[in-house]
């Protein structure tokens, strides 16, 4: 009668593991390449297999993203409703606050510089002097 037990594969030999585990406590997570090169595996299978044998360190993650301090799109947006009208305001929608906040610092600019120039006089009115 045959065997029914099956031989399973092994993917790290005892050699192997004992060479990941002496590369990374010299190299850390900086030498995972070397190490995935050193044992002919991807750096995902070996990352795997030090988890497995317990001594794998995450490396720490980034800071977190905050929201700046400042308006949002929206206010911005609202800023302009006496400039524009709202079919342009619609077209502001998918810009970014950088691009809004430049259309606002534009538009100021403009009217500062409208309310520079005198009014004219309308035509048939003469300055007396």
């Amino acid at each position: 009668m045959a065997d029914t037990a099956t031989k399973t594969k092994v993917n790290y030999t005892a050699e192997m593991v004992e060479t990941i585990l002496r590369m990374y406590a010299e190299l850390g997570n900086e030498g995972m390449e070397q190490i995935a090169a050193a044992v002919q595996r991807p750096v995902r299978s070996v990352r795997a297999k030090l988890v497995r044998e317990g001594v794998y360190v995450a490396p720490p993650k980034g800071p977190k993203m905050t929201r700046e301090d400042g308006p949002t799109k929206k206010e911005l947006l609202a800023q302009l409703n006496d400039v524009f009208e709202p079919e342009v305001l619609d077209g502001l929608v998918p810009a970014t606050k950088v691009a809004i906040q430049a259309v606002i610092e534009l538009a100021e600019r403009v009217e500062g510089a409208t309310a520079e120039v005198e009014p004219e006089q309308p035509q048939g009115e003469a300055e007396e002097n």
